[in-house]
């Protein structure tokens, strides 16, 4: 027996069951009062000018780093996409070799999240914007180049072999044959990837790079919750004015969804992208000058602190079976709960016009809401651990993939929902089977796509929810024990690739 395809989205919500077992056992009561009043605060921010000024200043800061970072990467994973391809390797030389070798390289800088880079950055080069600006290029380049070697192995290159053969240069040929049909999936995807370089900016703010992240930490722990929405408010209308300013150009210029379908039609596409382009490169430059952020700052390093003796023998002697299958079980945690969550929440308010409107609403808050920040809200009520952990991770992740599935839906269209109903059947019924059944797949395919993201995020809040591979690493930058913090990279960059192995696999299998 196979389960129907608009059922397959529904099966990893299965690990809410376990869950659910557990979290009574997990909460203590000293905290409810706190929930209480950080909830009510929500409706009652505070409109205090000094208060808005700071998180305003943090705001823009944080917007700042995340362009600056957003720019830098998309310029690095332009080029080493190019360097990557198999496809250009092919073309130009006749072997794949050089290609293969420098996506097994990449794999490395992609597999360590953006959070690391930057604390181990800090040590390298103190405080300053530059790091948080750094410490999100490195990555996302990585991960830019990844999509864009892809992209171009996927095109057909008998355009490029015509131009070859009648003695174009190269670059040209490349550039006349690969540029006009790689541009779209790349402006997608790089849109997409301006809001991640937003919530990463947040997130490397909460742990010391400054910007609204700081002034969120600083406000959570001092118990001003009026003080926190307000910040929050802020962060969400600039999070949701960019995901409005995405989607019109990606409508506008007949870019594809993530579920590969485009929209809309090209029109002036060339000549907007142009100005566009045009517009941005002031932009960036006064950007730079405002946070002070120099590249030649990056060349001037800080001795690292004298690591403690220690013999590789007690750093062999850790628990690395516990920590890894504690990180392996988050993983699945979160990416259970976030991949299925989400559509068995949309089925259980569709009865209801305003249901929806109201999880529009709870996913825009699970997305802007760094991780580390709920991990260390639930740790008013909940006991450290995995469990707490995933609650976390999972909600951050249901916001994205909440947004994510509407998006979805609203491209698969309403006519197959619309005849069930006039059929007779129910509201949920006709949500499951006319409109999910048509995305299962490609949705699921994301999913396999986010688990190894969230892998990837499991050390965000296992530094505060003291859990997995990432309590191990705070307690080893706490001490400067590098030989342990070398091991520990080493081990999440290998989970990492493997995870990414698996979720390809899963997803050329799903599509």
């Amino acid at each position: 027996m196979k389960p129907a395809a608009p059922l397959l989205v529904l099966l990893p919500a299965l690990v809410l069951l376990p869950v659910l077992v557990l979290l009574p056992g997990l909460m203590h009561g000293g905290g409810w009062d706190l929930i209480g009043t950080f909830l009510e605060a929500a409706v009652h921010p505070s409109l205090d000018p000094v208060v808005l000024a700071s998180l305003l200043q943090g705001l823009a800061v944080t917007a700042g780093m995340a362009l600056l970072g957003w720019a830098s990467s998309v310029l690095i994973g332009i080029a080493l996409g190019i360097a990557s391809s198999r496809l250009v390797w092919r073309s130009l030389s006749a072997t794949e070799r050089p290609a293969q070798l420098l996506r097994r390289l990449l794999a490395i800088p992609r597999s360590i999240h953006e959070l690391i880079w930057g604390l181990l950055l800090l040590q390298l080069l103190g405080l300053q914007p530059a790091v948080a600006v750094l410490a999100i290029a490195i990555p996302y380049g990585a991960l830019v180049a990844r999509v864009v070697s892809d992209l171009l192995d996927a095109l057909p290159d008998q355009t490029l072999r015509a131009l070859l053969l009648s003695g174009a240069p190269a670059p040209a040929a490349l550039i006349s044959a690969l540029g006009p049909p790689l541009l779209p999936g790349l402006i997608s995807y790089g849109g997409y990837r301006l809001e991640c370089a937003l919530r990463s900016a947040t997130l490397l703010g909460v742990f010391g790079l400054g910007g609204l992240g700081n002034e969120l930490l600083l406000t959570l722990q001092s118990l001003e919750f009026r003080e926190l929405w307000s910040g929050l408010w802020l962060l969400l209308a600039l999070m949701l004015s960019l995901e409005a300013v995405v989607r019109q150009l990606r409508q506008r210029w007949g870019m594809p969804s993530r579920f590969g379908l485009g929209q809309g039609s090209s029109g002036q596409r060339g000549r907007e992208l142009l100005l566009a382009v045009a517009a941005l490169l002031p932009l960036l430059v006064l950007v730079a000058q405002a946070l002070d952020v120099h590249p030649g700052a990056l060349l001037h390093w800080q001795p690292l602190p004298p690591m403690p003796e220690q013999h590789w023998l007690e750093t062999l002697a850790l628990p690395w079976p516990s920590l890894v299958v504690n990180t392996l079980l988050l993983t699945l945690l979160a990416a259970g709960m976030a991949v299925g969550g989400a559509p068995l929440l949309l089925l259980l308010v569709a009865p209801w016009r305003w249901g929806r409107r109201l999880l529009q609403l709870l996913w825009a808050l699970g997305r802007l809401w760094p991780p580390p920040l709920t991990a260390l809200l639930l740790l008013f009520v909940l006991k450290p651990g995995v469990v707490t952990a995933a609650l976390a991770l999972g909600f951050h992740n249901l916001g994205i993939l909440g947004r994510l599935l509407l998006e979805g839906a609203e491209v698969a269209g309403a006519g197959a929902e619309e005849a069930l109903r006039s059929s007779g059947s129910g509201a949920r019924i006709a949500l499951l089977y006319g409109r999910f059944s048509a995305l299962a797949r490609s949705y699921l395919a994301y999913g396999a796509y986010r688990s190894d993201v969230i892998l990837r995020e499991t050390v965000v809040v296992g530094l505060v929810a003291g859990t997995g591979l990432g309590s191990q690493l705070r307690e080893s930058l706490s001490s400067f024990a590098w030989d342990q913090i070398a091991l520990l990279l080493l081990v999440y960059a290998v989970l990492t690739i493997v995870g990414e192995d698996l979720s390809d696999r899963a997803r050329r299998r799903l599509l």
